[in-house]
């Protein structure tokens, strides 16, 4: 029979919407923040985000239509593809608890299957995503994706990994190494949780992967 001071440590132990996700290690080995970072290792700068070259990594920036502002970073490595977004966040509470629920609510509304699991990162969404047919509305099949995200200092780092990391992911240690590697510029500039840091093209070709 629970007693009430059962229910009292029930919900000591329930994970608020607002607590902050991360790994015990993220100060340590990442995502980093800027202050945190290394910056003397050959960093190539996208505004928002900053990502260590590597042999055999490709990078593409996603663009949104109309008004052709950066809204994401793909990183191809390893057969897998890891795309990253660093959101503005409060200085005290995280955002990866709420906006994890919303998108497996999205996900299933879609006709997915989602489920949760603990992850290197902490929680993560392990799904299989309905593939759109251009056009007609249907879908052509499903793709397997997982969803990780990071709470850290007044930011947020979500991923979306696909490819041989997210259809393996016991043999995904490269992905989320590169994922771990990512160092986030929050800036000082205010502004209201979950805005995408904005995120640019290198500023020199040279410096592109």
């Amino acid at each position: 029979m629970a007693t009430d001071a059962d229910a009292d440590h029930d919900e000591v132990d329930a994970v608020a919407p607002t607590d902050k996700s991360a790994p015990d290690d993220r100060a340590e080995n990442g995502p980093h923040d800027e202050t945190e970072a290394n910056l003397v290792r050959p960093y190539v700068d996208l505004g928002g985000v900053k990502v260590l070259p590597r042999e055999g990594l490709h990078l593409r920036l996603e663009v949104e239509e109309g008004s052709q502002r950066v809204v994401a970073v793909g990183l191809d490595y390893d057969d897998s593809t890891l795309q990253v977004q660093p959101f503005a966040a409060p200085r005290s509470t995280g955002l990866w608890h709420e906006i994890r629920a919303q998108i497996a609510e999205q996900i299933e509304r879609q006709g997915g299957v989602v489920t949760e699991v603990d992850g290197p990162f902490g929680p993560e969404l392990r799904a299989s995503v309905p593939v759109a047919v251009d056009g007609d509305g249907g879908t052509a099949g499903s793709r397997p994706a997982r969803f990780v995200g990071v709470d850290g200092p007044r930011w947020f780092l979500r991923g979306v990994i696909a490819g041989k990391a997210a259809e393996q992911p016991d043999d995904a240690s490269a992905i989320e190494e590169l994922f771990r590697s990512v160092v986030v510029v929050r800036g000082t500039t205010p502004m209201p949780p979950r805005d995408l840091i904005p995120l640019h093209m290198p500023k020199s070709t040279q410096t592109a992967i």
